[in-house]
């Protein structure tokens, strides 16, 4: 069998070596080039020419859109497959109806990556299940929790959670210390993030993680930010709100006070139409362990 040599762009490094050992699964899959950002991927496609692209939303400099966009008048034989944390049904419509023939959502690569690659190499549609039959007026629920080593960690997961909410036309709130906010702008703008547009439309918020939760103020600040997502043209907009708050509460040792945090999310996400990130340290004992169990249960999905 010959050979679909197949283009990877996406920006996270272990994500993309997690891709590769996937594809290395089939011999007749060779993987041409890898690429994290976007401008520079249209230029590796064009030069390429690939017979596959995979392809994330939020990507530096050019979201994965708009290379879509490109890619379609530049490399018009390329089949286009996006794998992407975006889940509303808005974007996955517009990825397909700017020519791709799949979307793999993030959350679901291990069991859908290969079967999609399948279906779109042989002139077939593939979307993830929990994706196929999203309601924008109804979206799912996602309350995720992932895990820090270090602030460079953590400062990468809430950049990309909300470079990729940014880029898709929606709105994002983070709680965070003053220096990883100040971390946060630098980096979305080495992303290609026009932040401050987004500051100055009132899409995108950053108060102190040091503020006292108020479900009240907390469902205030999520509304404006949707009302200005929808000023500036999105249609349906979601809110991803993200940050540390809940993660150092629980390494200060308050616990209690921790899930409560997390359970206003959840009261939060029945009110609004919203994606929530959670930082949290490491564990560094079995206490911890125990006290994260019921802490994790307050989530929709743990990355470890």
């Amino acid at each position: 069998m010959a050979s679909r040599r197949i283009l990877v762009v996406e920006d996270h490094e272990p994500f993309r070596r997690f891709i590769g050992l996937e594809l290395q699964k089939r011999a007749e899959l060779e993987v041409i080039g890898e690429v994290s950002d976007g401008l520079e991927a249209v230029q590796l496609a064009q030069g390429l020419q690939p017979d596959l692209i995979l392809l994330d939303i939020g990507l530096p400099n050019l979201n994965g859109i708009e290379v879509a966009k490109r890619i379609r008048t530049l490399v018009p034989n390329a089949i286009l497959l996006f794998v992407s944390l975006e889940s509303s049904s808005e974007v996955v419509e517009e990825t397909l109806r700017l020519g791709a023939r799949g979307y793999v959502h993030k959350q679901r690569t291990h069991s859908d990556l290969i079967p999609a690659i399948d279906a779109v190499l042989g002139g077939k549609q593939f979307v993830s299940n929990d994706l196929e039959f999203t309601d924008p007026a109804q979206p799912s629920h996602r309350h995720e929790m992932f895990f820090c080593a270090d602030d460079a960690t953590l400062l990468d997961g809430l950049t990309r959670f909300i470079a990729s909410a940014l880029s898709a036309g929606n709105a994002a709130i983070v709680w965070a210390t003053e220096s990883h906010r100040q971390s946060l702008l630098e980096r979305l703008r080495a992303r290609g993030v026009d932040i401050d547009a987004a500051i100055q439309r009132g899409t995108y918020l950053s108060p102190d993680a040091a503020e006292t939760p108020d479900l009240v103020r907390m469902i205030e600040a999520v509304r404006g930010l949707s009302d200005a997502a929808s000023k500036a043209g999105k249609k349906h907009p979601r809110v991803a709100v993200c940050g540390e708050r809940a993660g150092r509460l629980w390494a200060e040792g308050k616990t209690d006070v921790a899930i409560r945090l997390e359970q206003l999310c959840n009261e939060l996400a029945k009110q609004c139409d919203i994606d929530i990130l959670c930082a949290y340290p490491l564990p560094r004992s079995r206490e911890d362990d125990e006290s994260l169990m019921t802490i994790s249960a307050e989530h929709t999905l743990v990355f470890l």
